[in-house]
């Protein structure tokens, strides 16, 4: 072979080492440009959907911050930054957190699908108190400054209530059945429509010495909240 053709044979054999951009010159690579960026934007819109979804998950189980951090096996520090959008948890912490809530890791991170969303009743988590006392939250996202439950009561129930600090404020409005409240000694039988108002730092209890089961929805309205207003009807 003479030297002009293995000169030309060297050329067109040469080895082309591929750039960091993973593109020879004159080739359309669109990988690179396509590939999604974090920005600070994204980041924060994903930890507010994080401590938005985490909060109206734990509520609608009946969770407190101590009860889901237990059931993660997490400190109550995780949950509580998780909430309010601040720390940097690691993937194993939201995993477990996940996995208590019983809901997959997507469903933590997710932006809100619409305004409007049904709450099956099978979604609750129903908890067991007193005598044949059933409580579930009435509302499955927080609300803030206030507790709402749905209390049943089978016959001859009974459940003590929890006292709270002073200028807490209770009600207990009854739906079905007749509940009879005890506060601090006094008896308040309450029939359908009735509402009883009392400082929750008393000590009180609930009751049923009907023949049937009753029904009726506690709020509590915590120390230093805005006392609410009515508006007029429209």
């Amino acid at each position: 072979m003479d030297p002009v053709s293995a000169c030309a044979l060297s050329h067109e054999t040469r080895v082309r080492v591929r750039p960091a951009d993973g593109c020879f010159d004159g080739q359309r690579c669109t990988a690179r440009h396509n590939r999604p960026m974090l920005t600070p934007s994204t980041t924060a819109d994903a930890t507010s959907h994080l401590a938005r979804n985490v909060a109206a998950l734990r509520h609608a189980r009946g969770l407190t911050q101590r009860g889901l951090a237990s059931a993660a096996g997490v400190p109550r520090s995780t949950i509580t930054s998780l909430e309010s959008g601040t720390g940097n948890p690691s993937l194993q912490s939201l995993l477990k957190v996940a996995q208590a809530l019983a809901v997959p890791l997507d469903e933590l991170l997710a932006a809100p699908r619409a305004a409007v969303r049904l709450w099956r009743a099978a979604e609750f988590t129903q908890q067991h108190k007193g005598r044949d006392v059933v409580v579930r939250s009435l509302v499955p996202e927080p609300v803030p400054n206030e507790q709402m439950e749905l209390m049943t009561l089978g016959v001859g129930a009974v459940m003590a209530g929890t006292p709270h600090l002073p200028a807490t404020r209770e009600y207990f409005t009854c739906l079905e059945g007749r509940v009879t409240l005890v506060v601090a000694g006094e008896l308040h039988v309450l029939d359908p429509g009735d509402t009883l108002a009392f400082p929750g730092h008393l000590p009180h209890s609930y009751l049923n010495r009907a023949d049937a089961p009753a029904r009726g929805v506690s709020l509590v309205v915590w120390a230093g909240a805005t006392p609410r207003t009515d508006s007029p009807a429209a």
